[in-house]
């Protein structure tokens, strides 16, 4: 009894094959989205780090004095003071002011970021926002310009920390 050697697959075994691969595509892709989302988030909370860095050398260049800078600029053609002009020296270089998720803003303004501008000129020592006086891990300095992490907004705080939590809580 001789028995013939296959040559190919059936189409059941095709069918299989092809169901297979698109469940487990339907499964890894929104997985991917979301450490890609993640990835992001994590880049800008870096970003967010090393302002903090920058600020701390600036701090150190003017007595512990926090800039008094604008919240922001309409375009790169503004010249009034804003994050991503006056600490420029301080850091790296200027792809610290973009968030990886911002698709816009840094294009248009050169910065993904908002200063606070409550903490303008105020020592480091003094701060105040919304009655959490002098509790740096409560006062939020710089801040994404918009919610870009599945609604989040990530912030840089006076105690350097960065984080998308929200620490800070207004008084009754």
């Amino acid at each position: 009894m001789t028995s013939k050697a296959k040559n190919g697959y059936t189409l059941i075994e095709l069918l299989i094959t092809i169901t297979i691969i698109v469940g487990l595509s339907a499964i890894s892709f929104p997985l991917g989205f979301s450490i890609r989302d993640k990835s992001r988030q994590a880049k800008c909370l870096s970003n967010l780090r090393q302002i903090g860095v920058g600020l701390q050398m600036y701090l150190g260049d003017h007595n512990d004095y926090l800039p008094e800078l604008a919240l922001g600029r309409s375009d790169k053609t503004s010249e009034e003071p804003v994050l991503e002009t006056v600490l420029l020296g301080y850091v790296e270089n200027e792809e610290v002011f973009h968030c990886p998720s911002d698709g816009v803003e840094f294009k248009k303004t050169g910065s993904s970021y908002n200063w606070n501008i409550t903490q303008n000129g105020r020592k480091i020592t003094d701060l105040s926002f919304f009655g959490n006086d002098n509790r740096p891990e409560a006062i939020p300095l710089v801040s994404d310009k918009e919610a870009w992490h599945d609604g989040k907004t990530n912030f840089l705080y006076a105690d350097s920390s960065s984080s998308d939590k929200i620490r800070f809580v207004t008084e009754k």
